[in-house]
């Protein structure tokens, strides 16, 4: 059955748009990135045919798209007067709350970017994607063993890396 834009990628959109939010934990990037993906989809449909799964190369775009992202991003420091007007209504236990609970988000997202590429891609796709071992292996070009292997030595990375910061 040949693969058709309306029935096979466009539904894809709302799973691009979680890999994308990810990654680059922007709204507004992430919704450009999934346009962008569709875009680079559409202009490759020649090839549609040729492709294996269309799932599998749609979220490999969209992972190469929202890296590229990232690393033009130059300020990835957001101060809490732009995280929203919610802080500013808080109390102050609750203000001390929100601030903790953010700088051990922002840790954790520190941790996670400053692991091998790799590992980064696999831990994302699996921990917050839910892909299958499978999936990753065809989105990211290598065996299910090495994506394995990834991951646990990223969750390992980050648990321990975690656990010497929060002291």
């Amino acid at each position: 059955m040949p693969i058709t834009f309306q029935h096979d990628i466009l539904p894809l959109k709302n799973e691009l748009y979680r890999l994308a939010l990810r990654i680059t934990l922007s709204r507004e990037e992430a919704e450009d990135i999934v346009q962008d993906t569709m875009i680079k989809v559409w202009n490759n449909r020649e090839r549609w045919q040729e492709i294996e799964s269309i799932e599998a190369y749609c979220l490999t775009i969209c992972r190469n798209l929202s890296l590229d992202a990232l690393k033009k991003k130059d300020n990835q420091h957001e101060s809490i007067e732009e995280d929203g007007n919610h802080l500013t209504n808080a109390t102050s236990t609750n203000l001390q709350e929100a601030i903790i609970s953010k700088d051990r988000i922002q840790l954790v997202r520190q941790l996670v970017d400053a692991l091998p590429e790799k590992q980064r891609a696999c831990m994302q796709l699996r921990d917050f994607e839910g892909k299958q071992y499978k999936e990753i292996a065809a989105i990211l070009g290598i065996s299910e063993e090495q994506v394995k292997v990834n991951i646990f030595r990223a969750r390992q990375a980050v648990k321990l890396r975690f656990q010497e910061l929060d002291k």
